[in-house]
């Protein structure tokens, strides 16, 4: 599986983004997939994370009711959007895929991993 995230930018604090991750591979509907975000200077923390099916979505707390991800599996793509933007937001985010569907918040568990893109919320 290939991943390919996008739609990182510049945004006032309180807008909104969404995030795409575009996924390569017949297998892509059978993974949990995640995103995870790493600020400067801090370790990789994890954001949502969602089932192959889109039936079970779990968020960190930090994000819990301003953020949604959601998937296409016929088009292969996983969203992150993103609303009430904060400062604190701002980071590298990075979509996943977790071949082994263990549900798991830990970036040890994810075994594909695009690239990233970058979320700048200025205040």
């Amino acid at each position: 599986v290939q991943l390919q995230a996008s739609g990182g930018g510049l945004v006032q604090a309180g807008g909104s983004l969404r995030l795409s991750c575009a996924a390569s591979g017949r297998t892509f509907s059978r993974h949990v997939m995640g995103w995870f975000r790493q600020a400067p200077g801090k370790e990789r923390e994890f954001v949502a994370y969602i089932s192959w099916s889109g039936g079970t979505t779990y968020y960190a707390d930090s994000v819990k009711g301003r953020f949604t991800i959601s998937r296409d599996n016929a088009k292969n793509t996983v969203y992150l959007q993103m609303n009430s933007l904060k400062p604190e937001d701002t980071a590298v985010y990075y979509c996943a895929a977790d071949q082994d569907n263990s549900y798991s918040k830990s970036v040890s568990s994810y075994d594909y991993w695009g690239q990233g893109t970058q979320v700048t919320v200025s205040s």
